[in-house]
């Protein structure tokens, strides 16, 4: 009867994502007594909206074996996973998420702080990195402004905002400063703001990169250890010819690439209810089957997404339950169990060994 029992769960797929989201090393226990199993299941990935659901899928699916009551208890145990080889991981962190974009002005800001809060939501210890030197937009869409602690005069406290952790330059100077800096200077930062912010415990940082293929996106890929990048487009040709070149240049630096996101893909008009595909349809359909990658959703061109935002209050916190809060958990999930299925990170495993002259 174990057996069987186990040879259901291991077959089981993702109701979002065509792929296995329990394995060997997820079943903690498989028990029976009493004229009833009792099942405990640990998984890699946040999961807290979705319990109800994951085990009237294990129930169903179980009837068919055994008539007997079935209990589950679920834990969670997110895992590092490896980044590319030579970098080391960073202390505090399990997992660093890049959200790139081709091009500006096609949601990629307002992709990533939506994701950061719905893992979150999900269950996850999350902080976002707002690595846009020059143009960052986190403080205001998560509605904090004031500048960072120090409690040794070397490193920075993150902020706190809607219990995710936050760092960006926009702390640290004047609003409406520009930051007329060359290259090094705009990396050199960057990798401050990552490697000197006392992070706390995080299970991902999402870090929410400037548009384009420069030397930000280089300085990430030689120096910060990244899990996978999402990547944010529009179904417009013009974004979709730019996002093709930012997969082509994570790959061509070996950092796995979650999937795609696709923003504004249609549009409803609030008073006919009429839906139009103003920057085109399929786009990122088309460009997922071009490179076998996974949509990780589509988000539709809405006003309450900008609204939110330019208050300081995310779709996540404003209307958490909305079809749009919902596409955005959907997505965060997916985006955690694509990192789950990467392979895990032992190098903090390994004894260091030290020779000594006798």
């Amino acid at each position: 009867m174990k057996n069987k029992i186990q040879e259901y769960l291991l077959q089981l797929n993702h109701p979002e994502l065509d792929q296995k989201f329990i394995s060997e090393k997820n079943i903690k226990l498989i028990a029976i007594e009493d004229n009833k199993i009792n099942l405990s299941i640990e998984l890699n990935f946040p999961f807290k909206s979705q319990i109800t659901l994951y085990e009237n899928i294990l129930k169903d699916g179980l009837k068919k074996i055994t008539d007997l009551d079935i209990v589950v208890t679920w834990s969670l145990k997110i895992l590092t996973r490896q980044a590319q080889k030579g970098i080391n991981p960073i202390k505090e962190i399990k997992n660093v998420i890049a959200i790139a974009s081709g091009k500006g002005g096609v949601g990629k800001s307002s992709t990533a702080v939506n994701l950061a809060l719905a893992l979150s939501y999900e269950g996850a210890s999350v902080g976002i990195l707002d690595a846009d030197i020059y143009g960052p937009s986190q403080p205001q869409m998560l509605g904090i402004s004031q500048k960072p602690n120090s409690k040794d005069g070397k490193s920075m406290e993150p902020l706190i905002a809607h219990g995710i952790q936050v760092m960006s330059i926009g702390f640290l100077v004047d609003q409406e400063t520009p930051m007329v800096w060359r290259g090094p200077m705009v990396t050199s930062t960057l990798e401050q703001l990552l490697k000197e912010t006392n992070w706390d415990n995080l299970d991902y940082l999402i870090i929410d990169l400037p548009p384009g293929t420069g030397d930000i996106q280089l300085t990430l890929a030689q120096k910060i250890p990244v899990t996978g990048a999402i990547i944010v487009t529009t179904p417009q040709d013009i974004a979709l010819l730019d996002a093709r070149r930012g997969l082509k240049m994570f790959e061509k630096v070996n950092i796995p690439i979650l999937g795609i996101v696709e923003n504004m893909s249609t549009h409803i008009c609030s008073n006919c209810s009429h839906e139009e595909h103003i920057f085109g349809k399929d786009g990122a359909i088309k460009m997922c089957s071009d490179y076998n990658m996974e949509l990780l959703g589509s988000l539709p061109l809405d006003i309450k997404i900008r609204e939110g935002l330019d208050k300081g209050n995310p779709s996540l916190i404003s209307n958490p339950d909305s079809d749009i809060s919902e596409i955005y958990k959907s997505i965060a999930r997916k985006s955690a169990l694509k990192v789950a299925g990467l392979a895990e990170d032992h190098s903090n495993k390994f004894p260091k060994i030290v020779i000594q002259q006798s």
